[in-house]
């Protein structure tokens, strides 16, 4: 099988918000720069839950929440610098003048919630992750990497037992 086949998808099911954070800080294990991964679920789904850890996981000590009015917040950690965006509010146009590009393509590692209304100005490699809210604390994840790089944190994090 084509190792780059759309086929690799991976799941997560967190049945409380600690399981939640365990993923993003299984997943900030293993960034490097240049990462970008894209959150979309609906309101409440826990992507800034998610984006909490993750930031975290790779050695971020200042409070993260939603950029939502900002649109871009900027944290220095660690190991590496992470531009969290929200893009909830913005036209396609809009985030296209912002030179999101220069984030993505970047030495930091860029989360981007609600990433589906700006799909055509993401990097190609990326990893996707789909939050579905089950009721109470329960989530769904589907991840699907796009590109090796991914690929290979899904396969290290699946032998790790994290993902099915």
């Amino acid at each position: 099988m084509n190792k780059l086949n759309l086929q690799n998808r991976y799941q997560f099911q967190a049945l409380s918000e600690s399981d939640t954070k365990r993923l993003a800080t299984e997943m900030a294990k293993q960034t490097q720069a240049g990462i970008v991964i894209t959150l979309d679920g609906d309101l409440g789904a826990g992507k800034t839950t998610f984006s909490q850890a993750f930031a975290k996981g790779i050695g971020i000590t200042e409070i993260v929440n939603s950029p939502t009015f900002v649109i871009i917040k900027e944290y220095e950690g660690e190991r590496l610098p992470l531009y969290h965006m929200d893009v909830y509010r913005l036209s396609i146009e809009e985030a296209d003048e912002l030179g999101l590009e220069e984030y993505f393509y970047g030495n930091g590692v860029c989360l981007v919630e609600w990433s589906s209304k700006i799909t055509e100005l993401l990097p190609s490699n990326r990893l996707e992750i789909f939050i579905s809210h089950l009721g109470d604390q329960k989530r769904e994840f589907e991840i699907i990497p796009r590109g090796e790089l991914y690929i290979n944190c899904c396969e290290n994090m699946k032998k790790n037992g994290v993902l099915s």
